[in-house]
């Protein structure tokens, strides 16, 4: 019989997938409780099950004290008893001895059955539990099972996942039995068990499909930076490659489009627009804002990550898109508040806040355009004063003018000597005659005069 027992473990453990340690012990704890239930809760004791040919034994453990020292005789033992049992034992040291009943094998069985059978059950939700947190955040194709009202219970092989109406794709309907694929949002365990949440709704779906569908993205050589959803209508994904032989865009897109059409079937037509990441700013808007074509892009404030889009006067409707949804999408995949203006729009915005300024100067006191003696900077008479000052003064004839890197001596010169000779006889008499030469003009004729008599 015990050994029925232990080949029933190893069947439960190839089944279950619970290891056969964990199952005894289960049984092992199920069956104290039996004991105490049957025969006293203020035993000690544990129970022990050969793994090899399952045989069961009742332990009771006793603490060996003084005599004097016993205050209850079914945790404790005396050092003389113990005596009797080994001379070796000492005061402080505990003594396990057998205590299993006659009739235990068929307590065991009726008490320990339910017990055990939780156990079971408890250790399989753990390991369900186990398996399904660690791939959060994957993809798993699974068989609508049942519903109730519109949330749909989908059967993902050891668990049961829930698909809520708001992780539903709106327009999207699936029949009981029919196989679909669902991302694996979150997982929580609870009292009926492990709850896996599932969607059809989350970006997270776009994402694993290009995994799955584009070898690049599985060994990194392609990166998708960014992505955001509006279930049943559009995608907008930004991807990256460090490989400069590389294209992103057209690795995801594929051959005549093969692989972005697979992930569109599976999403039952939702458009699916693929971008490339740029670390510019400007050259990342511009991307994003596509289908339209960007003519400038200004950045407003780096920190609060704003800027303005321009854009031609035709296309101004194609990049807001249906109710913003093409603005809106660009907003979230490159994380920037984006606004966009028309080509005219931004002229005239410009144009206003130019009359707003010359308003502004006019307001001041400012003129555009001023002469010099109006300038309020430099007035002409204080102009006028600082030549003034920058004038050189006249030296007496005591002091001596500093000589002059070019000389202005030898320019002045001959014109004074010229007046000189002009008045000075060729052959002076005498000195009043050389006097007479040094003399006023008006006397220097004269004195020719004089002569010519």
């Amino acid at each position: 019989m015990n050994r029925e027992f232990i080949e029933a473990m190893e069947q439960l453990e190839k089944e279950k997938h619970i290891s056969k340690d964990v199952l005894l012990e289960t049984i092992e704890s199920a069956l104290v409780s039996a004991y105490k239930k049957n025969y006293g809760t203020a035993q000690n004791v544990r129970v022990v099950i050969d793994p090899d040919d399952g045989e069961i034994a009742v332990l009771m453990r006793k603490d060996i004290v003084a005599e004097e020292d016993i205050e209850d005789d079914m945790i404790q033992m005396s050092l003389e008893e113990a005596h009797e049992i080994d001379p070796r034992y000492e005061i402080g040291d505990a003594i396990e001895f057998a205590v299993t009943p006659r009739d235990f094998g068929r307590i065991a069985a009726q008490t320990a059955k339910q017990v055990v059978v939780q156990r079971i059950r408890e250790a399989e939700r753990g390991m369900v539990y186990d398996d399904f947190i660690t791939r959060q955040g994957e993809i798993v194709t699974g068989t609508v099972q049942r519903k109730s009202g519109e949330t749909m219970f989908i059967n993902i092989g050891r668990a049961e996942g829930i698909l809520s109406a708001n992780e539903q794709v709106p327009g999207e309907h699936f029949k009981v039995h029919q196989r679909l694929k669902v991302y694996i949002m979150d997982v929580k365990k609870t009292t009926k068990g492990p709850q896996v949440f599932l969607s059809r709704s989350h970006p997270g779906l776009v994402k694993m499909l290009f995994e799955l569908e584009v070898p690049e993205i599985q060994d990194g050589t392609v990166e998708i930076r960014g992505i955001a959803r509006e279930a049943g209508s559009r995608t907008k994904m930004a991807v990256y490659s460090e490989d400069e032989n590389v294209d992103p865009v057209g690795a995801c897109v594929g051959t005549r489009g093969s692989r972005v059409q697979s992930v569109v079937d599976e999403l039952n037509g939702e458009k699916i627009d693929i971008i490339f990441w740029s670390d510019s700013p400007e050259e990342l808007i511009a991307n994003v804002l596509s289908p339209a074509t960007v003519e400038e892009v200004i950045i407003e404030d780096e920190e609060e990550k704003t800027a303005t889009a321009i854009v031609p006067d035709y296309q101004l409707s194609l990049a807001i898109g249906k109710q913003g949804q093409n603005v809106r999408l660009a907003a979230k995949v490159s994380g920037w508040k984006i606004d966009i203006m028309s080509h005219t729009q931004y002229e005239e915005a410009l144009a206003a806040a130019e009359a707003e300024y010359e308003e502004d100067l006019e307001e001041a006191g400012y003129d555009e355009e001023f002469s010099q003696e109006e300038s309020p900077e430099v007035p002409a008479a204080d102009y006028e004063e600082e030549l003034t000052e920058e004038e050189p003064t006249e030296i007496s004839e005591d002091e001596e003018p500093e000589a002059p890197d070019e000389e202005p001596e030898d320019i002045a010169e001959p014109a004074e000597e010229e007046a000189e000779d002009a008045a000075e006889p060729e052959e002076p008499g005498d000195a009043e005659d050389a006097a007479a030469v040094e003399e006023p003009d008006e006397e220097v004729g004269e004195t020719v005069e004089q002569k010519e008599e």
